[in-house]
């Protein structure tokens, strides 16, 4: 076997397995969680959505939204007039999401009135953004908001014939909707009373999932700005940003964090398992039907609104959605201008708060794991409210056998990445040094709760087990620990008369995988945009040195280079830590660097080599006739494929072709002659070769481009029935460029490249463009095309001079 047969082999095998890695990191990350322990959300009656009219103008501005009431049977008959007398809950639906999703909480929230007294409801109210790809195309975003704006003000105003209308609107966004919640309070006419709950459900305040345009990344700017430099005027602004968990892998918990200042009790973010009474976690979608988190949001509702305003009260929502067990009660004392009890019986205790003296409500006020011990026996409690068995919600019941115990799940790598470990309660073994296992002795085998208990971030994991059994608590955790937090704890609420036994295992590569593609998989496309870019200089430089152009499959193998790319970011990014230098990059006015991944050393590589395995194969798709075997049957050249990125760069076609579009495939090994004389030489086969081989490397080059613009396009095409013009748009500044360059280089074949002036120059310019790109790409994926555009220019150029 010849040296190049064996570095092939070897390329293909280690880009294999660098592709292998991949795609066990995406099933890791897309199939690698828990099944779906939410319960799903039924109605007993036919829903209906009725539209609420807007005024002329606000239907002019905005033809492809509107407004909806949500109603079910007699309720939606009762409220066909829009003659309301509840309390307006408005839902906001995210990225190509539909008003229909409303249907979960509207209908909990009907169930949940026929059983509460004096007629207390909510109207759900949700609005029509379209179906419009908002975290992918951030122009719409800013209109979105305005419409939000008016909507509520069209709410509001149907109370106007009540003696005492609602003034405010409780505002629950899914996804994209609630950043747009939040960036109600950036328009400068917006009255900030008129909304003080907002309740989000994973949506991705700390940043954008995808950075696909400029819009997006100006809003978000705008809404940080606007929360933290007013942090004190929006104190009384309840929000309250619930995440999805692990089971989320479109929108990761860590980025549904809410960007305050430390002290703003007003603002929470939690992840759904530590939600009281409902410890599951839900993906993007389901946690906006998941029963047990609607009815804990439509209880935390019911439990706040005053009946006489139908205004939601703000004060002490955090006691509905998480646990709080640090302030110590007393037995009797007056408190926020009510009563709070109490009820020791045996070592376990509930609480109960009566909103006043004579009040026939009691109402809970924290509450935890509904786990009752006593001398290895269940307690229950028997109460003398069995009359206003309606008003009486919840108690709260604790063991005092618990046991914690300190996990160190900061010793790996990065927030998300150092956690892939996995805790395992085991059975008892037969070692007698067995000091957590779950093994009873006595006949009665009461169910273990361990409870994940995260210190930095709302977090925390509920797990209930038989006894004897094996469980496994995963310790993925969604936010980085901070320096002076040694790690999670481990709590285990356990049995009397039974054994423990706690092991941490060791993570799995596959665990670790998908951990990195969670927190940095938008760095992949840019690395896969730097190989093919060093590709197309390696075929500019063997152009250059030898007038021929190389095979596509080395170029892209030798685009790999980490040394050349990363090497200088790691540089820059320990010079940005001199004032001087600072200085001298502010003169400059360059941007800000994006950050590294944590451990730039190790992931940095890694994640070059998974982007370079993308850019390889892909481009070995594009080169399937290629690797196809001639052999004396005929092929046929015309097909899709090689129209797509050969025949579309119009390669000089100097073979005969029959009247079917059939090329004999001798012709393209065999020189042709007519009565002995040689028609097509071998020179001029090998340029065409060459050419095919440009315009190859040229056209996945441009498909970069095309993936990135594809979101603006798609928006474009879904409202032209609205308007023609995509208003902003981000495509343009680099749309005329793009088609320029391809004009210019759709008939550039490598004789003309090799005779110009300007190609040794040309040459030079993809190292640095990969290194910008690095540098300045990976938190702005719309810049990819800028620096692509960067070097493209100068090769056009270069068909010219």
């Amino acid at each position: 076997m010849s040296p190049n047969s064996t570095m092939k082999l070897v390329t293909v095998a280690f880009y294999g397995f660098a592709l292998g890695l991949l795609a066990v990191g995406l099933r890791e990350l897309l199939t690698g969680f828990e099944e779906n322990r939410c319960s799903m959300t039924y109605m007993f009656e036919y829903p209906e959505y009725r539209r609420v009219a807007l005024p002329r103008r606000m239907a002019r501005l905005y033809p492809a939204y509107g407004l909806y009431l949500y109603g079910e049977g007699l309720y939606a008959q009762e409220t066909r007039a829009l003659k309301l007398t509840g309390a307006p809950v408005l839902f906001l639906p995210g990225n190509a999401g539909s008003h229909k999703q409303a249907r979960s909480l509207g209908s909990v929230a009907l169930r949940k009135a026929e059983n509460m007294e004096g007629g207390l409801h909510f109207n759900v109210f949700t609005v029509d953004f379209n179906e419009e790809l908002v975290a992918l195309y951030g122009g719409s975003l800013l209109r979105q908001t305005h419409f939000l704006h008016e909507s509520i003000k069209a709410i509001l105003r149907l109370y106007k014939h009540l003696k005492t209308p609602p003034q405010s609107v409780v505002l629950v966004g899914h996804s994209m909707g609630g950043v747009v919640a939040r960036a109600l309070f950036t328009l400068p006419r917006f009255n900030t009373n008129l909304v003080s709950l907002i309740i989000t459900q994973a949506s991705p305040h700390l940043a954008p999932v995808l950075a696909l345009d400029p819009y997006l990344l100006d809003f978000y700017s705008a809404v940080r700005q606007k929360w933290v430099n007013q942090a004190k005027k929006l104190r009384n602004v309840t929000v309250l940003s619930v995440g999805g968990g692990y089971r989320d892998y479109q929108v990761r918990s860590g980025l549904t964090s809410l960007p305050c200042t430390p002290g703003d009790s007003n603002k929470l973010s939690l992840v759904a398992t530590a939600v009281p009474r409902t410890w599951v976690s839900t993906d993007h979608l389901s946690i906006v039907w998941c029963k047990e988190l609607v009815l804990a949001t439509v209880r935390a509702f019911f439990d706040l609104l005053d009946p006489e305003t139908r205004q939601v009260r703000t004060t002490n929502v955090h006691t509905h959605f998480q646990m709080n067990l640090s302030e110590e009660k007393k037995c009797c004392v007056e408190k926020n201008g009510g009563i709070l009890c109490r009820i020791i019986f045996n070592g376990s205790f509930i609480y109960l708060r009566k909103q006043s003296p004579d009040a026939n409500r009691w109402k809970y006020i924290v509450f935890s794991v509904a786990l009752c011990l006593q001398e290895g026996q269940v307690k229950y409690f028997q109460f003398a409210l069995s009359s206003r068995r309606k008003a009486y919600s919840h108690f709260y019941c604790r063991s005092n056998n618990l046991v914690s115990v300190q996990l160190p799940l900061c010793r790996f790598i990065h927030p998300g990445l150092r956690q892939p470990t996995k805790m395992r309660v085991t059975s008892p073994a037969l070692e007698d040094h067995v000091t957590m296992a779950i093994a009873c002795l006595s006949a009665d085998r009461l169910p273990n709760v361990y409870r994940i208990h995260v210190p930095w971030f709302r977090e925390d994991s509920l797990t209930t087990a038989s006894v004897p059994s094996v469980t496994e608590i995963s310790g993925m955790l969604h936010t980085s620990c901070p320096d002076n937090i040694s790690g999670v704890l481990l709590q285990l609420h356990t049995a009397p008369n039974c054994q423990y036994k706690v092991l941490i295992l060791r993570t799995s590569l596959p665990r670790m995988l998908g951990q990195i593609l969670r927190f940095c998989g938008p760095m992949v496309p840019v690395y896969t945009a730097v190989t093919l870019l060093q590709a197309c200089g390696g075929q500019l430089s063997s152009i250059l040195k030898s007038r021929r152009a190389a095979e596509m499959s080395e170029v892209v193998a030798k685009g790999l280079q980490p040394h050349k790319v990363n090497l200088p970011v790691y540089i820059l990014h320990i010079l940005l830590g001199c004032s001087w230098f600072q200085e001298v990059w502010s003169f400059l006015y360059l941007p800000p660097m994006d950050a590294l991944p944590p451990w730039p050393l190790l992931l940095s590589p890694l994640l070059y080599i998974l982007g370079a395995a993308v850019a390889y194969w892909g481009s070995t798709l594009a080169r399937v006739q290629n690797l196809l075997q001639f052999d004396s049957r005929q092929i046929k050249v015309g097909s899709k494929l090689s129209w797509f990125f050969s025949a579309s760069f119009q390669a000089p076609r100097k073979y005969r072709e029959d009247e079917n579009g059939m090329v004999d495939a001798e012709s393209l090994s065999k020189p042709k002659e007519c009565n002995g004389a040689p028609l097509l030489s071998e020179c001029a086969l090998q340029e065409v070769r060459d050419d095919l081989q440009l315009h190859l490397c040229l056209s996945a080059l441009f498909t970069l481009p095309i993936m990135l613009i594809t979101p603006s396009l798609l928006h474009w095409l879904r409202n032209l029935r609205y308007s023609t013009q995509l208003d902003p748009d981000p495509c343009w500044p680099c749309s005329v460029p793009l088609i320029i360059v391809y004009i210019l280089l759709i008939n550039c074949n490598t004789l003309k490249l090799s005779n110009s002036k300007l190609l040794p120059l040309t040459s030079c310019l993809p190292l640095p463009m990969s290194i910008a790109m690095v540098t300045f790409s990976p938190l702005h994926l719309y810049r990819v095309t800028y620096f692509l555009l960067a070097a493209l220019v100068p090769l056009a150029s270069c068909c010219l001079l």
